[in-house]
């Protein structure tokens, strides 16, 4: 088959990959990355959106009798790969604390560890943990190549679903066993049939639709499933067109795993920055919320669009700038609990009611590398305190520590699952690693927190 240079190169870095082909900081990265994202799907069961589609995954995504069926990520219930994909990724999406990729301005992991799991659960090709988190780091290299390649071929800004689609596909293709030819297809099907959401349209009017990263699972998962079906779909533009051909040169060699940010709080990104300067001001002068009677934040275009200082919804709070910045100034955190049950805290509201949004033209251009922004605070005293442009922590230039890591973990499954069965999710998660089989990691995160806690008494029991 002539297949064009960019195909082959794609398709021969999805099947000859390798554990030992990783770099080390790619291998030690793709442990990070679960653990994070474990961490979120986790704090996300608190979250409207999570109950809704795993309850819709049960009730229109059922497996057949004969059909291959995977349960739904820290909830138990069978389904079909496809819905258990579209579920879990939705879930993530529903915290918004997840990784992302600066040149896509997306995410790669709320889509990519459901699609994975479904597929493994399913009973996909036979594997270990490292084949596991193998699976997982090409998902991060194919998807944050896919995204940039389609914002730079594209007119409108879609949401990640739309190039996670492809990703999903194509890494369902290797678990599967498919060959490269079907994969081809699989990777076309699913390009074809991706949502191309409008993502501005959600950040002006957060709903639960989100970044789409859980219609981008399901298409990807359903892509591969009928390419094995022999459907056929390909080219994926996307891969195979030459305007796209630059973003796949480095293949294999420079490994984006290890440029991925990490989010402190579960808001937008383009907030975090503004949290982190107003966050400085405070740590560095001695005053208390009450004394603040004006704060100005000064960042880019986007940042300005989370213009939703009184959130009646999760959503609203996650699209917000003013509300985490307030929250992280009277409360001293912003954590699932503030932007769920939190959302109608008076002392919240009433300083985020004193934040003012302006648009910087500097900011601007250097976004969307960098997303920063600087905080000026006015208080009753008549100090005027002012940050310097500041990033925010979790970029790859500003890096979480592996204590903050462990916290935020925590901090997310720790009210859900409870202490022990967080720590238990984390040390399996890090022992992948060690080559082992995965069912006992598979049985632990494919299970309701009630089934999890549930067999941990019999094994301490039976200790």
């Amino acid at each position: 088959m002539d297949m064009e240079q960019g195909t082959k190169r794609v398709l021969d870095f999805l099947y000859d990959t390798r554990w030992n082909d990783l770099p080390v900081e790619a291998q030690k990265m793709s442990v990070t990355c679960l653990r994070d994202l474990l961490g979120v799907a986790a704090g996300a069961l608190q979250t409207d959106a999570s109950r809704i589609i795993c309850d819709h995954a049960v009730m229109h995504y059922g497996a057949g009798p004969d059909s291959p069926s995977a349960r739904l990520l820290f909830d138990g219930r069978s389904v079909s790969p496809s819905g258990a994909a579209l579920a879990g990724a939705m879930a993530i999406d529903s915290l918004d604390g997840h990784d992302g990729y600066r040149p896509t301005k997306g995410h790669i992991g709320a889509w990519a560890l459901p699609a994975i799991l479904a597929v493994a659960d399913a009973g996909g090709t036979s594997m270990n943990g490292r084949d596991l988190l193998t699976h997982l780091a090409i998902a991060y290299e194919l998807g944050s190549r896919l995204g940039v390649a389609q914002h730079a071929t594209v007119p409108d800004y879609h949401a990640s679903g739309s190039w996670g689609a492809v990703g999903s596909a194509a890494v369902a293709s290797r678990m599967l066993g498919l060959d490269a030819a079907t994969a081809r297809e699989a990777m076309g099907i699913a390009e074809y049939h991706s949502p191309r959401s409008q993502m501005m349209r959600c950040i002006d009017h957060p709903t639960m639709v989100k970044d789409s990263s859980g219609w981008g699972a399901m298409t990807g998962i359903s892509s591969a499933y009928m390419a094995q079906s022999g459907f056929t779909g390909a080219p994926a533009l996307i891969v195979e067109s030459p305007d796209c051909a630059d973003e796949w040169q480095d293949l294999g060699q420079r490994w984006l795993i290890t440029e991925q940010y990490f989010k402190p709080y579960p808001v937008c990104r383009w907030a975090q920055a503004a949290i982190a300067a107003a966050q400085s001001l405070q740590a560095a002068h001695d005053f208390t919320p009450g004394m603040i009677e004006r704060i100005e934040i000064v960042t880019f275009h986007q940042g300005c669009r989370l213009d939703h200082p009184r959130p009646t919804t999760t959503e609203q709070a996650q699209y917000s700038l003013p509300f985490p910045v307030a929250a992280i100034l009277t409360k001293g955190k912003c954590g699932a609990a503030e932007i769920t049950t939190g959302l109608y805290d008076p002392d919240i509201l009433h300083l985020a009611d004193r934040i003012e949004m302006v648009e910087d033209d500097e900011y601007n251009r250097r976004f969307p590398a960098e997303r920063v922004a600087r905080a000026v605070i006015e208080l009753n005293d008549g100090r005027r305190l002012e940050s310097p442009t500041t990033q925010a922590d979790g970029d790859p230039e500003t890096p979480l520590s592996d204590d903050v890591f462990r916290m935020k973990f925590r901090d997310l499954a720790g009210p859900m699952l409870g202490d022990t069965a967080a720590d238990t999710v984390w040390n399996m998660a890090g022992n992948l690693a060690d080559g082992g089989t995965i069912q006992p990691f598979m049985d632990t995160v494919m299970c309701s927190p009630d089934m999890l806690n549930g067999q941990i008494r019999k094994t301490s029991s039976a200790a």
